[in-house]
């Protein structure tokens, strides 16, 4: 019951300031339609609601689940099996990603169906899904985390400076969306459940960074899109 309440809690304090600062901009400059008005009030509700009952689940289900698969992954004691299921893990979460499939459907929409929709959210999820395995990879043989995220984004300008740069703001944005509240929890819980295993619960830190080196992956898998389709 605490977990509820908090959780609505929570939940009442994200959403209530800028319920109020529409509803003083309704009444003082924007003046919309009251029946806009009234759907917003709404939506509101709905959102409310959905996210009560989306972080209930994450704390129930996702959070503890995504760290059991990293311990038991690791107390397989092969490599290739969690470099693998950190790829497929990576990628399905992302499949799953509500922020990937608004972004994808808002660049189907602009480019007139140039970049397909499926395409695009394919290349972000196989893209996290090779970061997440290079993470996965990481905390096994604690390699220091600065050299992938330096490898990486250089990597990323190399590749930003032969994409056309219509291609460019889009390959970060894909990189944000798959940092969304779906994706987060699952892999950070996974990482932390790695790392506990392998070097104990002190060190379960070193299953942290693994959100920051993920996101690296959609960009460059979109940047190379922009060579294909550019």
């Amino acid at each position: 019951m605490d977990n509820i309440k908090d959780t609505v809690l929570e939940v009442i304090y994200s959403i209530l300031p800028i319920a109020i600062v529409i509803t003083v901009l309704q009444f003082t400059i924007i003046w919309l339609p009251m029946e806009a008005f009234v759907q917003f009030l709404i939506g509101v509700l709905f959102v409310g609601v959905g996210l009560i009952l989306f972080l209930l689940g994450v704390n129930v289900g996702l959070l503890p689940v995504g760290e059991m698969i990293g311990s038991a992954l690791t107390k397989t004691k092969m490599i290739g099996v969690i470099v693998l299921f950190g790829f497929l893990l990576g990628a399905v979460v992302t499949f799953a990603e509500p922020d990937v499939r608004v972004l994808s459907s808002q660049i189907d929409s602009v480019s007139g169906g140039a970049i397909p929709q499926s395409i695009l959210i394919m290349s972000v999820a196989i893209g996290v899904g090779i970061f997440v395995a290079l993470a996965m990879f990481r905390i096994v043989f604690n390699i220091p985390m600065i050299y992938l995220l330096a490898g990486g984004y250089a990597l990323v300008f190399i590749m930003a400076a032969l994409t056309p740069s219509n291609f460019v703001p889009i390959s970060f944005d894909a990189g944000g969306v798959t940092t969304g509240p779906l994706t987060v929890p699952f892999i950070l819980a996974l990482g932390v459940g790695v790392a506990t295993v392998i070097r104990g619960k002190s060190a379960s830190s070193d299953g942290f960074g693994l959100v920051g080196l993920a996101s690296i992956g959609p960009i460059l898998s979109v940047l190379i899109l922009g060579v294909i389709y550019g």
